[in-house]
Order: C-alpha cells, then sequence, then structure tokens
C-alpha cells in the first residue's frame, strides 16, 4: 500500500472537508461562484489556493482535528508533498464522528496503523477528475462508474439528483457536497460519509 497516497487523502480532508467551505457543486460539476481549477475555497479560515499543492493548504487550515490526528497516527506527515494527481473523497469531521463509537479511537492506535492507511488510502483514486469527469464516466457506464482506489479497493460513482454519490464496499453511500477543491497536484471532492473497503 502506499504511503503517499494515503497521506494524500489525510491532508484533503484537512483542508477540503469544510463548515467553511464556500463552493458548491453545480450541474456542470464546477464550483459555485467560480469555475474550475482557477477557484479557492475557504477552509478553516484560509482560501486553499490551487496553485498550491495539498501540504501548502492543509497547514493553514485549523479545523479536522480527527484527521489530523489520524496523518501523525499513520505516520505519513513527512510523504504529504508528493506530486500526485489524485482525486480524494474527503470526509468533513462529522463523518468521521458519526462512526460507531470508538472506531476513531481504535484506529488511532499504533498497533492499527495498517488499517488506518487502508482507510486513508481508500478515498483515494489515483488521477484528476473533476465532478465534469465523474459526471461523464457515469454517463459513459450506464448510470454507474467504478473507481479503483489506491488502497486496491473499488468505489462506485453514481448520481443522485445533480449530485455525485461515491458508494463503498458495503455498499454505504457518500454525497459530494463540495466539489472540485483545487490543488496543484490533485483535486478534492468533499463528501459527507467515511468510505470503508470491505
Amino acid at each position: 500500500m502506499n504511503k503517499t497516497i494515503a497521506v494524500m487523502l489525510a491532508a484533503a480532508v484537512l483542508q477540503g472537508c469544510a463548515s467553511g467551505g464556500t463552493a458548491e457543486m453545480g450541474m456542470d460539476g464546477q464550483m459555485g461562484g467560480a469555475t474550475g481549477s482557477q477557484a479557492s475555497v475557504m477552509v478553516g479560515g484560509a482560501a486553499m489556493l490551487p496553485s498550491r499543492n495539498i501540504v501548502e493548504n492543509a497547514v493553514n487550515s485549523a479545523d479536522h482535528t480527527t484527521l489530523v490526528a489520524a496523518v501523525k497516527a499513520a505516520g505519513l506527515v513527512e510523504t504529504l508533498a508528493s506530486a500526485g494527481p489524485f482525486t480524494v473523497f474527503a470526509p468533513v469531521n462529522a463523518a468521521f464522528d458519526a462512526l460507531p463509537a470508538g472506531t476513531v479511537a481504535t484506529l488511532l492506535r499504533p498497533e492499527n496503523k495498517a488499517a488506518l492507511t487502508g482507510v486513508l488510502t481508500y478515498h483515494v483514486v489515483p488521477g484528476r477528475h473533476t465532478a465534469a469527469d465523474l459526471m461523464r464516466m457515469i454517463q459513459a457506464g450506464g448510470g454507474r462508474a467504478t473507481l479503483n482506489t489506491a488502497a486496491g479497493g473499488t468505489l462506485t460513482a453514481s448520481m443522485s439528483g445533480s449530485n455525485v454519490v461515491v458508494r463503498d464496499a458495503g455498499g454505504n453511500a457518500a454525497t459530494v457536497t463540495i466539489a472540485n477543491v483545487m490543488q496543484s497536484n490533485g483535486v478534492i471532492h468533499v463528501v459527507d460519509r467515511v468510505l470503508l473497503p470491505r
């Protein structure tokens, strides 16, 4: 399993999931109020600039303490500046809070480092796939698109109205709530649920 890819996810959750995010995904898969890769999103009181990589943006966000702890526990801090590109489905803190009691604490234990890395990399798909790209893939697949994750598993993307929905191996659905948080080394789509590998 690739540590670098796991870190990309962790940083993305830190910087992409935000109650402070201001961009919503429209029918065309673009962020509201701005276009494509030129848009920036406010996260944790800081602008996530598309000219910066995930590390450069993540260090400016004061939010998402769960992910900070996860990055440290997984020993992935040093590799956050990888070139990518990666597409990251980044759960908000509330999504981690919604997991069964004790799940996060268990994953953060040193003896569960491999499992934590597996969960993080399951949210990462190699390549840069914007919301518009995902919608095209879904249409080409007759309503579903299979995404191969860095963890070795798959996610299934589909549409629910104008929203992209991503399902994990167990069929649990996460909705993309903020799309196209562009970075120099990838793109982040904020989701409202933690996706779990089989």
